[in-house]
């Protein structure tokens, strides 16, 4: 087991590292910027090495600052979380190049995968099913319109790099394609330095189907089910769910088997994520791999038991998942996440300032991951997610019933928050019912502008005079 971790993030997912390393005796490193100075995961690790200015360019992206903390610190590995340099392949290169294990795939293979032209090759070689679309990056536009009158509007141009729904553009018809494939491009070479964009048909009706994987250093792999993750915002997810309503175990079994093999041909090693889109007859389709941790990776340890952190550290020091995970995986009960971002529920605008009032919800089947905390700053430079509520139930109906009260319980005051926004996510009935997709927001909004409309006519009614009188002066 490695004697010292480099943690190469912030926020939550830093201090959720520093916890797992703390269970396996493993001392850690955090590192920080001047904006984080006061952080808990800077308090809770056992050195802590200021790696610049606040924004993330100059800290916490700067590889020869990350790398010289750990030369410093003299460490054995770095796990870079989620985000930041977690998918940089150059970044594990330097790392291995170091002699420093970089808890995650292999540079090689998250390239590959990465790149999602080239991992919807790799996945179509291996047999897992892929949505139609263009044989890897388009030229130009001239063969955009060529690959979509093959496939048949509507179709998604998405960059290659992309993340986030950056990149991404829908052509419903040839005439427009031009100028949303300019943008999509201009938006992807901004966003991620490379303008290079693919093409796959569009499923208007989408459920966005995600299955976790771990793998070893020895060849094996393993599938712990799937998350649902339909629930989103312009491509952002709020909540997350396990099981999917919508995921039959015939399905979790034979797709988990497409994934382990196709995985094991590609040398793949430690956590990952398949994604897929469920088409409206129930059909899955691969549409990219994440590299990494996901955020919302505690859904499936609710449902298995599985602490997916942990097992990233104990596979990439070298130990086989059968001396870490029972195979079969077993399913238990309902798990459901919500991401709590430092945001205005209604206009989504970014809420940094300093917490004036913050208490948790427990009790059981409640769980909380967060490093923030009563009179702490929320710093203006990176990403609002502030805290991730999960809960756990026998079944869907408890998890929900239990999630209501925790949002209930959960108090953030002195910044707006996305609680208030959950909390009525959580009383709609299309939600209660799981027949949702993607689109599902839209609709949400729809009901939501609906009923103001609706409140404020009957205000407005039941000020206005009886029919027949005129206000007095």
């Amino acid at each position: 087991m490695f004697r010292k971790v480099l943690i190469a993030n912030r926020g939550e997912i830093a201090l959720r590292v520093i916890c797992a390393c703390k269970e396996l005796g493993i001392r850690t490193v955090a590192v920080y910027s001047e904006a984080d100075r006061n952080a808990l995961h800077v308090r809770f690790a056992d050195e802590a090495i200021c790696i610049g200015p606040p924004r993330s360019s100059e800290s916490y992206l700067h590889v020869p600052a990350v790398i010289a903390a750990a030369e410093i610190a003299d460490v054995d590995a770095i796990h870079p979380g989620y985000g930041l340099l977690s998918e940089n392949a150059n970044f594990a290169e330097v790392c291995r190049e170091s002699n420093i294990k970089f808890i995650g795939p292999p540079p090689e293979v998250t390239r590959m995968m990465g790149e999602k032209s080239m991992a919807r090759q790799t996945m179509k070689k291996a047999k897992v099913p892929i949505l139609p679309g263009s044989d890897g990056v388009l030229v130009d536009q001239n063969e955009a319109l060529e690959w979509a009158r093959s496939i048949g509007y509507p179709v998604i141009l998405k960059a290659v790099a992309g993340g986030g729904g950056r990149g991404m553009r829908i052509v419903r018809t040839p005439e427009e394609l031009p100028a949303l494939y300019q943008a999509a491009h201009t938006e992807a070479a901004n966003a991620f330095g490379n303008g290079d964009l693919y093409m796959e048909k569009f499923i208007e009706r989408p459920r966005h189907i995600e299955f976790q994987v771990l793998a070893d250093e020895h060849g094996n792999v393993l599938s712990l089910g799937e998350r649902e993750c339909s629930i989103q915002r312009r491509h952002q997810k709020l909540i997350e769910e396990a099981p999917s309503l919508q995921v039959t175990q015939k399905m979790r079994d034979d797709i988990g088997k497409t994934i382990r093999k196709s995985l094991v041909d590609v040398g793949y090693q430690n956590a990952g994520t398949i994604e897929f889109l469920m088409d409206e007859d129930g059909k899955l389709y691969f549409i990219e791999m994440n590299t990494r941790i996901q955020v919302e990776h505690p859904v499936t340890e609710m449902i298995t038991g599985v602490d997916l952190v942990k097992a990233q550290l104990r596979v990439a020091a070298g130990e086989k998942l059968s001396s870490i995970i029972p195979d079969p995986i077993a399913i238990r009960g309902h798990a459901i996440e919500c991401r709590v971002n430092a945001e205005h529920p209604e206009k989504f605008t970014p809420s940094a300032g300093k917490i004036t009032a913050f208490n948790l919800p427990g009790g059981n089947g409640v769980r909380v991951d967060t490093a923030q905390y009563a009179e702490g700053v929320v710093p203006p430079y990176y990403d609002s997610l502030i805290a991730k509520l999960i809960v756990h139930g026998k079944d869907r109906a408890e998890a929900m019933a239990r999630m209501e009260r925790a949002l209930e319980m959960f108090v953030v005051e002195g910044i707006h928050t996305t609680i208030p926004l959950h909390r009525k996510i959580f009383k709609d009935e299309e939600f209660r019912t799981g027949a949702f997709d993607t689109k599902f927001m839209e609709r949400f909004f729809d009901r939501e502008k609906e009923r103001r409309a609706n409140m404020q006519h009957i205000i407005a009614q039941s000020d206005a005079p009886p029919s027949g009188e005129t206000p007095s002066a």
